[in-house]
Parts: structure tokens; sequence; C-alpha cells
């Protein structure tokens, strides 16, 4: 796996795996709680605490074999005035706040680009002591806070880019509609009652589907494709303001 052969990913990976499904239930929960379900609420699930929406088997299987899960959110959808629209309002909750936390990171690792290229020309403007990656001349001491602030920067970078990536990578596959991904409950949402009831009948089998799914790869282009192509418009989008600084 991409983590054996490079451990210092994981540094990056956990903290914001962990950020991600947190925020990503606790969408799921105060939605629901909000449309008229305190089931989740009751459960202690509206909090940012990680530890209460981690999984840890799913999480063992993220890191070995590259699919896990965080700990499903319980609604009781007999709460919701309308039981097809607050399931579906509640699922698309999830995918939406990491939508949101895609764009978020976009926006911090634009604002570090900026600061990486108006650093690179200050430091450029400083001659003799001219820093490419390693210091070519150093006569004065403080010259040595250079590479402090660019190892920061880099690491910024990375954190950020891997931030924006994981979260779209995570809508774009929730919104798959396939049970028991959340797009299957936004897809059941706008079926006719026949068509719901067969739909609500397979989820059952919607894991077994699910995992074939993903080992035989099918779902690997489709997700790559859409994930890059929301990823790189929203980049493109920012891009177009943030230019304006450089």
């Amino acid at each position: 796996m991409r983590f054996l052969n490079d451990p210092l990913s994981l540094l990056y990976f956990i903290p914001i795996f962990l950020i991600t499904i947190t925020v990503h239930e606790v969408a799921h929960a105060y939605t629901a709680y909000r449309l008229g379900d305190p089931t989740a609420a009751a459960m202690g699930r509206i909090t940012l605490n990680p530890l209460k929406h981690l999984d840890p088997f799913g999480f063992i299987m993220l890191l070995i074999v590259g699919f896990g899960w965080a700990k499903p959110v319980q609604i009781n959808p007999r709460n919701f005035r309308n039981e097809k629209a607050g399931m579906a309002i509640s699922a698309l909750a999830g995918p939406v706040s990491n939508i949101l936390m895609a764009f978020a990171g976009l926006i911090f690792l634009n604002i570090v680009v900026v600061i990486v290229v108006n650093t690179s020309e200050w430091i450029y403007d400083m001659g003799d002591f001219y820093y490419a990656g390693e210091l070519i001349y150093d006569e004065i001491n403080d010259i040595h806070y250079v590479p402090k602030i660019n190892s920061i920067l880099r690491a910024a970078l990375r954190f950020f880019y891997q931030f924006a990536t994981l979260n779209i990578y995570f809508a774009v596959f929730n919104l798959l509609p396939v049970p028991p991904l959340d797009g299957s409950r936004i897809v059941n949402y706008f079926l006719p009652p026949r068509l719901s009831y067969y739909y609500s009948y397979v989820e059952r089998y919607g894991f077994i589907v699910l995992m074939i799914l993903i080992y035989t790869r099918i779902l690997t282009i489709p997700l790559i494709f859409f994930a890059g192509f929301f990823l790189s418009a929203m980049d493109f989008v920012l891009s177009l303001f943030f230019n304006i600084f450089i």
C-alpha cells in the first residue's frame, strides 16, 4: 500500500480523514435533527469528537485495502414530516459538507500558493542570499529561518491539497446511487412508489454489490474522472481570484 511506501503520508492522511468523516457524519446527524429526528442527537452524534464517528474496523480496512467506512448515523424516518424527503435531505447533507470542505481546502491552498510566490520573490530580491532548495550563500545568521519557512509552506501545500482531494473524492463516492451510499437515498426520493419499494428491497444486498464494484474497479475510472473534473473546476474558479495577488 502507498502508506507502506510513504509512511509520512499517514501524518497528513489520518487528521484529514478524521476531520472529513467527523464533519460528514455530523452533517447527517444535525440535518436529521433539524428536520425532526432526534435519534442521532440522542446517541451523541452531533459532536466534533472524531471517536464518536470512527469505526475502528472500517478505518483499518481503509489503510489495508484502500476502502473503509465511518460509523453510520442512525436515522428514524418516521420522525420526519415527509419520510422520503427527510431521508434524501439528510443524506445529501453529508456530501455537501465534503464539497464545502474541499472548497475551503482549495481556498487555503491558494492562499499558501500566494504566500509561496510572494515569499520566493522576496527571497530572490535578497540577491546573494537567494534560496533555491538549499542555501547557496550564507553570511548572515538570520538567513537560517528561510528553510524553516519553506518547509512549513511545503507541508501546508501538501496538507490542503490532500484535504481538498480526499473530500471531493468522498463526496463523489457517496453520491453514487448504490445502497447504502448517500446517493441511493437521494435517488430513492425521485422514484415512484413501486420502484422505490423494490429499490429499498435491494438495499439489503447493496453492500455486497458495492464491494464487487470496488473489487472489480468498475467504479475507479468514473470516480477519478468526476472527482478530478470537479476539483479542477473549483480550483480554476478560485485561481481566477487569487491570480490577482500573484
